[in-house]
């Protein structure tokens, strides 16, 4: 391995970036016909060879190189398009960040929010450079309000252990991508915490990859340099510029054949990935999934409708039934406000028993963590449909984008259930003199949800716009975004 993490095979062959002798390095022989000696080049710069693997050829144009120290900066274009790229050298002192560095970062942002480009930033970095004291501190202090201020979308790329400042910054961006087992994010490293709390914890343990994508720090991981190029190329092609921007367009392409309810069983107590839904309702079935190992129970991602960007917002019955709780509400909110900031329709798959119980649930703030996603709901201006497949109860069929919430498009399927509760909750309250008499629990449950809960009734009351067969989703949804373009 190298310095930073890289492996020491050719790049284009296996996604490092680090090795290799460069092919015909041996050197002439000379004239008195002694034996040559083999030359063998420097391997590339990390970096700088990551920034290459990303642009198309030829593309990448360096600035301040002469100043950058320990950062290389620069534009380029990925598929074609505009984008500015800031990458740490962590050969150059460790990849620590003083003042110029900091002031390098800072002036590629700015580049790229002036020019209406996405910037994206490869982190590898042991923090503030201890040399230069409070002027360090005092460059991450720039990066933070570069990074916030700028409405340019923003991916940070963690290729190796990043500390401090290096680890909090990825955060104010847009999304965030740890590659291979070496990327780590920790605020304080494993010697402080030994001295200062003695516990003794690994760098990968602390804050590796496997650990943030359960935080929800991490949005998205690759194996290797290689994959991450090809993951921030895909995620790209999903944001505008900056917000107000026209959103890239691609040639439409079927979704993948079939029924997109060939999976869902009509018991609603029986599970299913709703990942099988989606891929049946974007174009090509191609979904890039965003924080999938954290709250489980919520799926969000991009695709595509004819051609056109959309984010999708699932429960996911995969996961504790698809209920709702604290971390899935943050999870929701965070999506739905970055999709409504940068102009990103939405679709809702909503099928959910409801809000899960529970002590620990109301002492990890879920009344304050649901209200965000209640709020991110209600004031988003971006096109959204909502799309009840099999149940919505309580309070969590308000917080999916119900109709009040200021919905554009709400469908359901002909077999949905809609109501305060489920029908053997609900009796528990209306039936409960009946059910100490003696009758029935299963037939009064049964007389409950006929007479209260089919989505027909809801239809009728306007609280749904539409009942769809699930085959006709993908273009009733389609009919609708086209109308808002």
């Amino acid at each position: 391995m190298s310095p930073d993490g890289a492996a020491t095979t050719p790049a284009k062959e296996a996604g490092s970036l680090d090795g290799g002798v460069v092919a015909g390095a041996t050197a002439a022989a000379p004239s008195n016909g002694a034996v040559a000696a083999e030359v063998v080049h420097e391997p590339p710069i990390p970096a700088r060879a990551r920034i290459d693997l990303l642009c198309d050829d030829g593309s990448f144009h360096a600035i301040r190189s002469a100043s950058g120290d320990g950062v290389i900066c620069g534009s380029g274009r990925v598929d074609g398009r505009p984008v500015y790229l800031w990458a740490q050298n962590v050969k150059h002192k460790g990849g620590s960040l003083g003042q110029a560095g900091g002031a390098t970062i800072v002036a590629t942002i700015e580049a790229a929010e002036k020019a209406g480009a996405p910037v994206v930033g490869f982190l590898h970095s042991g923090g503030a450079r201890l040399q230069e004291g409070i002027g360090a501190l005092g460059a991450y202090a720039s990066i933070f309000r570069a990074t916030s201020r700028a409405t340019v979308p923003q991916v940070s790329v963690i290729c190796g252990p990043c500390a401090g400042g290096a680890a909090y910054s990825p955060s104010l961006g847009t999304l965030v991508m740890m590659v291979g087992e070496e990327s780590q994010m920790f605020l304080t490293g494993p010697r402080v915490i030994a001295k200062v709390t003695r516990e003794v914890v690994t760098g990968v343990e602390l804050g590796g990859h496997r650990v943030h994508r359960k935080t929800g720090v991490s949005h998205v991981e690759a194996d290797d340099d290689a994959q991450a190029s090809q993951l921030i190329r895909q995620a790209l092609s999903y944001f505008p510029g900056r917000p107000g921007e026209p959103l890239p367009y691609r040639d439409p392409v079927a979704p993948l054949p079939g029924d997109p309810s060939a999976t869902v069983p009509k018991n609603q107590r029986l599970v299913y990935d709703v990942r099988d839904v989606i891929r049946h309702i974007v174009d090509g079935g191609e979904f890039l999934e965003l924080s999938k190992r954290y709250a489980k129970n919520m799926v969000i991602g991009f695709g595509r409708i004819d051609g056109h960007p959309v984010g999708v917002i699932a429960n996911q019955p995969r996961y504790l039934g698809g209920v709702l709780d604290a971390v899935s509400s943050d999870k929701g909110a965070w999506f739905v406000n970055m999709c409504d900031r940068f102009g990103i329709p939405l679709v809702v798959l909503s099928d959910t028993p409801g809000y899960r119980p529970g002590v620990r649930q109301e002492r990890e703030g879920v009344l304050r963590r649901g209200a965000e996603l209640l709020r991110a709901f209600s004031v988003a201006e971006v096109p959204r449909v909502t799309v009840t497949m099999r149940q919505a109860y309580g309070g969590a069929y308000i917080v999916m984008n119900s109709r009040d919430l200021g919905h554009d498009l709400t469908l359901a399927w002909p077999g949905a259930r809609i109501g305060v509760m489920g029908a053997p909750q609900a009796i528990e309250i209306v039936n409960r003199r009946d059910l100490e008499a003696g009758a029935d629990p299963a037939e009064l449950a049964a007389a409950y949800e006929e007479q209260h809960l089919p989505v027909a009734i809801a239809a009728k009351a306007g609280f749904i716009d539409e009942i769809v067969t699930p085959d006709k989703t993908r273009e009733r949804i389609a009919a609708h975004f086209e109308a808002r373009r």
